[in-house]
């Protein structure tokens, strides 16, 4: 198989209070879904630490040691109005952030098609200096600045489908033209960006939001008409998924309509681009998901067509 799965146990240590939608679980089911017999060909690896080093091109030294230096011995430490650190954040933020920079060494090297990081935190609301929307640090951005400064790749894009607006990605993206950021998300919305007026320095920055209760259907279509062709467009050296679970139709945080399909749909489409451009190089790393069933489920719907775009099939 020419998939990698890349998870660490330290990931499910991020605890938060009780009843905060973000919670290990969400990664346990995901994980329990993919250790069945269908997976079982799966490249499992175990994500190292991210350093400084490549945690500094998406945000600042300073703001990185302020991050690790907030981590509670005990209890909870609050970063933002609704992000918070437990003793075992720091270690989970840290591997989320290698897990996606592994994967592209592993794709780099040959070693695989493509991957799926299945971590937390999750990391596209996390802005240069700002944490915030459960995230830490941006995962997605920290791989793409480090495919460009390790391996040399010139344009990279990330598309985003969870129902929240990556702002924190698009801020990192949009001053650079040889990264392209595509989102699709519920509009109106938490964090109150993704406009399609927002288009980056150079047209990189393509935003399609939809309205509550918006179907698969219009997702699709939004997909057809609006990040696709400027995916294709861009012609990516490398393409990165902001792998979010949230707009399926039993998500409690938003009122899309998704189901499992779509996102298989969606993933098969961004791998059919990225084999006409970029040799089948995908990285997908999960975001949001907050009903553990429903997130489980398209995350294995998502998996199934990474494995298909690996193996040369067509997914369905």
């Amino acid at each position: 198989m020419t998939t990698a799965l890349i998870t660490h146990p330290d990931c499910l240590k991020h605890e938060l209070p009780p009843g905060h939608p973000e919670r290990p679980a969400r990664l346990q089911y995901i994980l329990n879904t993919l250790d069945t017999a269908e997976f079982v060909g799966l490249i499992r690896r175990e994500a190292p630490k991210a350093g400084l080093e490549s945690l500094a091109r998406a945000h600042s030294e300073a703001y990185v040691r302020d991050i690790l230096g907030s981590i509670p011995k005990s209890g909870f430490a609050s970063l933002d109005s609704d992000t918070l650190a437990s003793p075992g954040t720091g270690d989970a933020a840290l591997r989320a952030a290698g897990a996606v920079i592994f994967a592209i060494d592993m794709i780099m090297a040959g070693e695989v098609k493509n991957a799926f990081c299945a971590v937390r935190p999750p990391g596209h609301h996390a802005t240069p200096a700002q944490a915030m929307g459960f995230c830490l640090f941006n995962n997605v951005a920290a791989g793409a600045l480090h495919a460009r400064a390790v391996h040399g790749l010139k344009r990279i894009a990330v598309v985003d489908f969870d129902v929240h607006h990556g702002n924190g990605t698009q801020d990192i993206f949009t001053p650079d033209a040889g990264l392209f950021y595509a989102s699709t998300h519920q509009w109106p919305l938490y964090p109150g960006t993704g406009r399609v007026s927002e288009t980056g320095v150079a047209h990189n920055v393509v935003n399609r939001p939809l309205p509550p209760g918006a179907s698969g259907e219009e997702f699709r279509n939004a997909f057809e008409t609006g990040v696709l062709p400027a995916l294709s467009s861009f012609r990516p050296d490398l393409l990165i998924i902001s792998a979010g679970f949230d707009a399926h139709l039993a998500d409690p945080l938003a009122q899309l309509r998704l189901e499992e399909d779509d996102f298989a749909w969606a993933t098969a489409q961004i791998c059919a681009i990225a084999a006409k451009t970029c040799a089948g190089r995908v990285v997908s790393a999960l975001e949001g998901g907050y009903d553990l069933d429903a997130t489980a489920r398209s995350a294995r719907a998502h998996v199934r067509a990474l494995i298909a775009a690996g193996s040369g099939t067509i997914y369905g």
